[in-house]
C-alpha cells in the first residue's frame, strides 16, 4: 500500500503495480493509480484556491493540531496490507507514520511501515532501493537506479565545462518559499548553481527581495502540487515580482517536488532550461517560459 504519491510511482516503476492494493487521492501517476485501486487517504480539494488561500488554509490545520490529510481506516482493514509505504519528512505532504501506525494498531493489522524520508536526490535513488529490497523487487531496483544514474551522468557529461548560471526554485509564490531538500541537487545535475535554497533541508519562507538579492539568472516556479498549468499561473506573479529576470514553470509534480524516479526527468527539463542546445529539448508539458 503506498501512502505518497512519489511511493506509488516507484512502485509502478518498480513492475509491481499488480500488488499495489491502496494509494490516495493525490496519486495521479500513472492516471489508472486512482481508478483501479482503493483510496485509502483523502484529503482537501484546493484546485479552486488561491496560493495564497492554500496558504493561509495549511497555516491554520497545523496552528489548530489539525491534520491535512485522512486515513480512510475502514478501507485500510478491508485491505489488509503486506507493506505500507509512507514519510515523516512533510506533515504539508502526505500523512506522517505515526498517524499511520495508530490506526494499524487500532485495527490490529501487523502490515510493516517503511518511512521513505529522502533530503537530497542521491537519498531518493537509495529509497528506490529500500522499496525494492522490502517488497521482493531487489533485481528490478537496481535495474532502475542504474538506468537513472547513466541519464544523470549523460546530463552531467553535456553540461560538463560550461558555465552554471544561477538558478533560483521557487516552491511557492504567495508568500514566496525557497527550494529544499533535494531540489537544489536538481538544479546542480541540470549544470546550474541553486541560490535562494535549502540543500537537504525544508524549504522555508523568503521574501521577493531576498531573492533577487542572491542575482539568479533563471527563475524555475515548482509550486507543490501543481502541475504545469498551476505552476505557470503562478509564475506570472513571480514574473511581476522579479522583472528582468528569465521566469520559467515547470510541471513541479511530475518532475521536481515528488521524490521518486521522475526527478531525473526533472533534471533533463531543467537542463533544456540552463543549456538548450547542449541536451535534448524537454517533452511538450514539462516546461513552459512565462518571461
Amino acid at each position: 500500500m503506498s501512502l505518497l504519491p512519489s511511493a506509488t510511482e516507484i512502485v509502478y516503476a518498480l513492475g509491481l503495480g499488480d500488488q499495489l492494493v491502496g494509494v490516495t487521492f493525490e496519486c495521479d501517476e500513472p492516471a489508472s493509480a486512482r481508478r483501479d485501486k482503493t483510496v485509502v487517504v483523502g484529503g482537501r480539494d484546493t484546485s479552486g484556491m488561491s496560493p495564497a488561500e492554500i496558504d493561509g488554509y495549511v497555516r491554520a490545520q497545523l496552528a489548530a493540531g489539525l491534520d491535512l490529510y485522512t486515513l480512510h481506516a475502514d478501507a485500510l482493514a478491508g485491505l489488509a496490507p503486506d507493506l505500507i509505504l509512507t514519510q515523516d519528512l512533510c506533515r504539508v505532504c502526505a500523512l506522517p507514520t505515526g498517524h499511520v501506525e495508530d490506526a494499524l494498531d487500532y485495527l490490529g493489522c501487523t502490515a510493516e511501515v517503511i518511512s521513505l524520508d529522502p533530503h537530497s536526490l542521491d537519498e531518493v535513488l537509495a529509497t528506490i532501493v529500500t522499496v525494492g529490497e522490502r517488497a521482493g523487487a531487489q533485481p528490478q531496483a537496481a535495474h532502475l537506479v542504474a538506468g537513472l544514474r547513466r541519464r544523470l551522468a549523460a546530463v552531467a557529461d553535456r553540461v560538463a565545462g560550461h558555465r552554471r548560471p544561477a538558478v533560483a526554485i521557487v516552491e511557492w509564490v504567495d508568500p514566496p518559499f525557497t527550494a529544499g531538500h533535494w531540489v537544489p541537487d536538481l538544479v546542480t545535475a541540470a549544470g546550474g548553481t541553486p541560490v535562494a535554497a535549502c540543500p537537504g533541508a525544508p524549504s522555508t519562507q523568503i521574501s521577493w527581495e531576498q531573492i533577487a538579492a542572491t542575482r539568479p539568472e533563471v527563475v524555475v516556479v515548482s509550486p507543490c502540487g501543481f502541475h504545469l498549468d498551476g505552476a505557470a499561473a503562478q509564475a506570472e506573479l513571480a514574473a511581476r515580482q522579479l522583472p528582468g529576470v528569465p521566469v520559467w514553470a515547470i510541471d513541479a509534480d511530475g518532475l521536481v517536488v515528488r521524490p521518486g524516479p521522475r526527478l531525473v526527468d526533472g533534471v533533463e527539463a531543467l537542463a533544456a532550461i540552463l543549456h538548450p542546445g547542449l541536451v535534448p529539448a524537454a517533452p511538450e508539458g514539462a516546461i513552459r517560459r512565462v518571461t
